[in-house]
């Protein structure tokens, strides 16, 4: 089942004294587990979350958007906390908001795993959302860390009204740090090229400066 309990808040400030992967640019990461996970199997049923990411006040949500990404759960550690990757396989952003117990015993033998929300923060869609989760859950698939703002988006919501989304998920779309997929960084930096969000000139690769958020050609 592709419920997954989180780790007890009591346990957070302990858990989140582990050191994590820190990331500096894009990269890209293949056999990561993904499940789903959403309010009638969240563990208390409800919307909460870990982490306070993006002003949302523990609130699990997102539509999948750069600006807007989808809230995922995975181990302590696993991820930084509030860290935005993308996920091929349903072309969203997803920011790691919150902790999943079967994700932590994975990383503990090395195995990265990924439990994505699904449906609304305020409605519990009960059975028929958990074999939705079900039904949504592929095998093994990539992951972008640290990705561009640009890539592709699908902002179908996976569960909404009693409709479960199966046919807005690309299974074994390849993970890729460019915009037109399988190729090459277009830059020296991948993830930090034409385009890409930014707050300084040293956030941008190569001769490219920081305008209006954007690298850019100077």
């Amino acid at each position: 089942m592709a419920s997954l309990l989180k780790v007890a808040f009591i346990l957070l400030p302990i858990l989140s004294s582990a050191s994590p992967l820190t990331e500096r640019a894009c990269s890209t990461r293949s056999g990561v587990t993904h499940t789903f996970y959403g309010f009638p199997d969240n563990d208390p049923p409800g919307p909460a979350t870990a982490y306070n990411c993006g002003g949302r006040n523990n609130i699990a949500g997102g539509s999948g958007t750069y600006s807007n990404p989808l809230t995922f759960a995975s181990a302590p550690g696993e991820f930084n906390s509030c860290e935005v990757i993308y996920v091929p396989y349903l072309k969203k952003y997803a920011r790691f908001e919150d902790f999943c117990a079967q994700c932590t015993t994975d990383w503990k033998s090395g195995k990265y795993h990924i439990d994505l929300w699904t449906g609304s923060s305020t409605v519990n869609g009960g059975s028929n959302q958990i074999q939705c989760e079900n039904n949504l859950t592929p095998n093994a698939q990539s992951i972008v860390r640290q990705p561009p703002s640009n890539l592709p988006v699908d902002s179908t919501a996976l569960y909404a009204n009693g409709q479960c989304a199966t046919s807005h998920t690309y299974n074994n779309n390849p993970a890729s740090c460019t915009s037109g997929g399988g190729g090459s960084p277009t830059c020296t930096w991948a993830g930090h090229c034409l385009g890409a969000s930014c707050s300084t000139e040293n956030d941008c690769s190569d001769n490219l400066i920081c305008t209006n958020g954007k690298c850019a050609n100077p």
